[in-house]
């Protein structure tokens, strides 16, 4: 297909357009993970496309039928159930971006709520008959329709859009969106690329927004002791802190990470969760001087408060460890079977 931005997506059977025009993101960190039995919101927002580069689709194979070698060829160090046959490179849309298209009724197969293209693809185009893709709404997975790649072609569309720079994506609100409430997920992501990076020895989070997003988990997973790394936030609009690990965040459009200039190692943060760490918001809406008019203050808003101290996602951390190859590492691998 190539190519970057703006894109069109057609059928490539018979070139009917199956989708608005859509801008090209970075694949969503929420894929790691998912919440059972509970009716998720579409993984990307309106008027954006992002491409898996895993293979997704049946045929599924076991761990044991596929060995170890070749796993690991695919990117996959430990065992991970079963694998797929299917093609890499599938196109993520939201579902409402989709047109001339329609539901399979014999590949409806879901769990509960919807259908999750288990069996195949459940989308075929309405011009040719020709399979395209798969809707994904069932309970316990994110909304979403994957395009197979060998049944969509590009078509010609608007000028690609250029990438945003930083200044850009924080003036416009571009750093946050509707996953935002989904913090654990990124967070169990990062903290996978931290406990890598500490290579066994000690990490102390430095205090405030860091040390209550991964303090806890990152004292349950790693010793103590001397040496210890310290991790730190940088980040466009920061500064950097004299930290051997620092918490950076990820382009939202291009999905290149932001690379500090001190020599410090560079651990990825999903944009929106980054952004909350580095620009706290506003929680209540005290004004500037003085205070609110009597009788009044009853209608403000309480900073919020968890009922329990904040867990980043085991499944986002174990999904992260297994594509990578330091999990093989016996140290590595102990904590992995943990958990956090």
């Amino acid at each position: 297909m190539g190519g970057d931005g703006l894109a069109v997506f057609g059928c490539a059977g018979c070139g009917a357009v199956l989708t608005a025009a859509v801008s090209k993101v970075a694949l969503p960190i929420h894929l790691s993970d998912t919440y059972w039995e509970t009716l998720h919101p579409p993984l990307l927002e309106a008027g954006t496309y992002a491409v898996d580069p895993e293979p997704y689709g049946p045929p599924w194979l076991l761990w044991e039928e596929v060995g170890a070698q070749e796993a690991a060829a695919r990117g996959f160090f430990v065992p991970v159930g079963a694998l797929s046959e299917g093609a890499p490179d599938s196109v993520l849309l939201a579902p409402g971006d989709m047109r001339g298209t329609g539901l399979v009724p014999e590949r409806t197969e879901g769990y509960c709520r919807g259908t999750d293209g288990s069996g195949g693809p459940n989308l075929a185009c309405l011009g040719c008959g020709l399979p395209v893709g798969s809707r994904i709404d069932d309970c316990g997975q994110w909304q979403a329709v994957r395009l197979l790649p060998q049944a969509v072609v590009r078509l010609p569309g608007p000028p690609e859009r250029p990438l945003m720079d930083w200044a850009d994506l924080s003036a416009e609100g571009a750093l946050w969106h509707g996953l935002s409430e989904y913090r654990d997920i990124p967070a169990g992501v990062s903290l996978a690329h931290v406990v890598v990076a500490a290579e066994g020895g000690p990490v102390e989070a430095v205090s405030g927004p860091v040390a209550e997003l991964l303090g806890r988990a990152l004292a349950a997973l790693l010793p103590s002791g001397k040496d210890v790394k310290r991790l730190g936030l940088a980040g466009p609009g920061l500064g950097e802190p004299a930290a051997e690990l620092l918490l950076v965040p990820v382009h939202p459009q291009s999905g290149e990470v932001w690379q500090p200039r001190g020599g410090a190692v560079a651990v990825p943060v999903e944009a929106a969760l980054w952004a909350e760490l580095a620009f706290p918001p506003h929680r209540t809406r005290l004004p500037a001087g003085g205070g609110l008019p009597a009788g009044v203050e009853r209608d403000d808003p309480l900073p919020p408060h968890p009922r329990m101290p904040f867990q980043p996602s085991v499944g986002a951390f174990r999904h992260t460890l297994a594509r990578m190859s330091a999990v093989q590492e016996p140290w590595l691998r102990a904590i992995y079977k943990r958990g956090c």
